[in-house]
């Protein structure tokens, strides 16, 4: 039976957020992810658009994850990242990412003013 693919929702404006998912898109040989970019006027969005900006969202066997569980789950979707999303499967480990992740967020907008 195959697999629905896994639906990544990204900022389309943000540069940086661009540049990781065409890395990823390139990852993606098998095609399991489907990314959708919120800034896109006609975006299909599970959730009010201004969060799904705010934090990175992903949807994986029909359950919405954000932050570093949305991370988590994409690697799992890709074979040479897999290793690191499975990791993340513990709680110690995505606590941790987690703690990263919040701390990113804070510097993001000058990390994006950079990458303009």
């Amino acid at each position: 039976m195959p697999r629905s693919p896994l639906t990544v929702w990204f900022d389309g404006a943000c540069p940086l957020c661009t540049r990781e998912i065409a890395l990823m898109r390139r990852l993606d040989r098998a095609g399991r992810i489907e990314f959708i970019d919120v800034a896109q006027p006609n975006a299909s969005c599970p959730i009010d658009p201004a969060l799904l900006l705010a934090r990175f969202h992903a949807r994986e066997d029909g359950v919405l994850l954000s932050g570093a569980a949305a991370f988590a789950a994409m690697w799992r979707a890709i074979p040479l990242l897999r290793p690191l999303g499975l990791l993340a499967r513990n709680h110690r480990v995505l606590s941790a990412l987690e703690w990263g992740y919040v701390r990113f967020l804070r510097v993001r907008p000058a990390l994006q003013r950079l990458a303009r």
